[in-house]
């Protein structure tokens, strides 16, 4: 019976040594099998069978060599090969091994990865195998940030398995430490993970504040003061949504856009990115979202900006539509450049 364990070490003409996985030895190697007298006769084993059981061993050196952090038994292997299919099948094979083994086991994640001496930039197998879906998601999230740039592509094989194709894996020594890593930080839970730490305020209590430091105006409110001329201050009325939602839902003619990520730079009259018309302080600034939630928190961080007549409107501007309030959902008629567009800043 022949069998391989473990990886073999080879010296090459020059005196270095090369390391070599055990799937690139059995692809090498032809099997026989010897045949005794007529009363003893051994079966023949196939090539297939010698990559299970070689398989079953570095599964077990795997685990063996694992890590336990904080109750999930986690590894590493690492094996170095020329990269083909039948390398990506020798993994899948030490995966299958892996569940089959530490089926008893709650919770575990382990990391199976080839790379290739090749020259050229060539992309490597890279399978995470784990006991439940949220330690995989937290491995893939952990592994694209790591390899960041690196990642060709990824996919989900059933509910425990994650591959990916990995540019240049095991190229430097950083590879081998930044999976460890990986698996380390995915398997580590916080001290307790229902209760929030101290200081923190939920979504809903930051909406709450926010609009308590204003008052929120109804859309036909909204739009009386655009309509009213003794308003002292000027009156503008601002879209915060993103491009999508505009195109999917319409507009508002004569609204401002300018959306939420570049809002402060822009009314902000100490910012040398604001408006023309953001000269001063007493504008009257009617935000709007596509709901009224995030137009609420855009119009609090203008009043902290000292734009003290900031406010939003309740329900934003699906209230605006649903009060029969004139809008434009044409899809087919181009948007006219508004304001923020003629100032020099198109958002």
């Amino acid at each position: 019976m022949i069998g391989y364990t473990g990886i073999q070490r080879t010296t090459s003409a020059s005196g270095s040594s090369v390391t070599t996985s055990p799937a690139s030895i059995l692809n090498t190697r032809t099997l026989t099998s010897q045949r005794g007298s007529s009363s003893s006769v051994f079966p023949s084993r196939t090539l297939d069978d010698v990559r299970n059981q070689v398989a079953q061993e570095m599964a077990v050196r795997a685990i063996t060599k694992g890590e336990t952090v904080d109750g999930t038994k986690i590894g590493v292997y690492l094996s170095v090969g020329n990269e083909n299919d039948a390398e990506e099948d020798f993994l899948r094979r030490i995966a299958t091994s892996i569940v089959e083994r530490l089926r008893l086991i709650d919770s575990y994640l382990f990391v199976l990865a080839s790379s290739t001496n090749s020259v050229k930039p060539t992309p490597s197998s890279l399978i995470a195998v784990g006991s439940s879906e949220e330690l995989l998601q937290r491995c893939m999230l952990l592994v694209s940030s790591k390899f960041i740039g690196r990642v060709e592509s990824t996919s989900r094989d059933g509910a425990s398995v994650w591959s990916a194709l990995i540019q240049d894996l095991g190229s430097s020594s950083y590879d081998d430490k930044a999976l460890w890593d990986v698996v380390r930080k995915a398997a580590r839970q916080s001290i307790d993970p229902l209760s929030p730490p101290p200081g923190s305020r939920s979504i809903n209590q930051l909406l709450m504040d926010a609009r308590a430091k204003f008052q929120r105006i109804t859309a036909t409110e909204a739009w009386r003061e655009l309509e009213d001329n003794q308003f002292s201050a000027p009156t503008f009325l601002v879209d915060i949504r993103p491009k999508e939602q505009r195109d999917k839902y319409g507009g508002i003619r004569g609204s401002l856009i300018i959306e939420r990520n570049v809002l402060e730079w822009r009314l902000d009259p100490r910012s040398d990115s604001r408006l023309a018309i953001a000269d001063r302080y007493d504008l009257r600034v009617i935000v709007f979202c596509q709901e009224g939630y995030t137009s609420s928190l855009a119009a609090y961080a203008l009043q902290q900006l000292g734009l003290l007549n900031a406010t939003d409107i309740i329900g934003g501007y699906e209230a605006w539509r649903v009060a029969g309030l004139p809008v434009d959902n044409r899809v087919d008629i181009p948007e006219p450049r508004s304001l923020a567009s003629l100032a020099g800043s198109v958002v």
